[in-house]
């Protein structure tokens, strides 16, 4: 449950009342929010003549609930917004990994070609093999920072433990968490003491609850600037790198008040198939696209049967333009 309380309870009050009914206390636009486990239906005894409103959700999906909050959120990315009445679907691009500064800034030369404002590259790798490239780390990070410096560019990149969260949030515009620290609490609680837009990959064995829920953790400590990025789950298909969950998204966007995008590029795992399963999501009208591009993806360190060249890359963006205009949707 949500329990909105009358501004005329003061501060010492709210934190009173928050720990007396074991709930979590947040402040926005000058009202302080309780909310308790969403297993409770009823307004606990003591709160009636406290209590402005209050929501009552399903389940422990309470703050990202269409139940609670109608709309979806507006988030702001560098110089374009995602979600709310915006209409954008915002491309996010680059390569897996960040490798040196010439193909970084390659990456970062096509953005700016295209109109693309989000580059995306890891910095610190969370690998399957320890013998695989682990990035750049802060040597990467600081590359990116030149990138978004030269050409304006707002970056993402993820962070793949708290080690190194306080590097991720102080260089990048975006932080992403991916699929593999879905579910590392020191990473959703840091998250949740900052502003800047998060970004969480669904986990490839995490049902639609326990991504959502992970979600929760970063906007209940008080970050609203939380988006949603399905990625393919683990099925029993060998031919692809993951499923596209589709019927997953088209859940998210009709039950949750986050803005939602797509990796097609991690969920076929093959560079042919992830032009056509961009425009299937495109279709679906979500609110972004995050599409891996390098410019020599047979020498790429991380990732390399996925990534786009930039001539394929080219060729799927324009091709989604007339996409987006028939969807009465921007793509920026």
């Amino acid at each position: 449950m949500i329990i909105h309380l009358k501004n005329s309870v003061s501060e010492e009050t709210a934190k009173e009342l928050g720990i007396l009914h074991k709930s979590i206390l947040l402040k926005e636009n000058n009202t302080h929010i309780l909310i308790t486990a969403g297993s409770v239906k009823n307004l606990p005894q003591g709160l009636e003549d406290l209590t402005e409103s209050f929501y009552v959700t399903d389940s422990d999906i309470q703050l990202a609930s269409r139940n609670y909050r109608k709309e979806t959120r507006e988030v702001k990315l560098g110089s374009v917004t995602i979600g709310g009445n915006s209409g954008n679907t915002v491309m996010i691009s680059g390569p897996c990994s960040v490798e040196s500064e010439e193909q970084i800034t390659l990456a970062a030369e096509l953005c700016v070609k295209l109109g693309v404002k989000i580059l995306r590259a890891g910095c610190y790798k969370p690998r399957t093999s320890p013998y695989s490239f682990q990035g750049l780390g802060l040597e990467g990070l600081k590359l990116l920072a030149k990138m978004r410096e030269k050409y304006g560019l707002a970056v993402i990149t993820e962070v793949k433990d708290a080690s190194h969260i306080e590097e991720i949030i102080e260089y990048s515009d975006i932080i992403q968490i991916g699929a593999k620290a879905m579910y590392d609490h020191g990473i959703l609680n840091r998250c949740g003491k900052t502003q800047k837009p998060v970004l969480i990959k669904r986990g490839f064995g995490s049902t639609l609850q326990e991504f959502v829920q992970s979600a929760e953790f970063v906007l209940s400590g008080g970050n609203p600037n939380v988006i949603l990025c399905e990625r393919g789950i683990r099925t029993f298909e060998t031919k692809t790198r993951f499923t596209l969950d589709l019927c997953g998204v088209a859940y998210l966007k009709e039950y949750t008040n986050l803005p939602v995008v797509l990796d097609p590029s991690h969920a076929m795992g093959y560079a042919y198939g992830v032009p056509d399963l961009t425009r299937a999501c495109m279709a679906m009208g979500v609110d972004g696209l995050l599409i891996e591009t390098h410019p020599t993806p047979k020498s790429a360190l991380s990732d390399a049967s996925q990534q786009l060249d930039f001539n394929e890359f080219t060729e799927l963006y324009n091709s989604l333009k007339p996409l987006a205009t028939a969807l009465n949707r921007n793509l920026v």
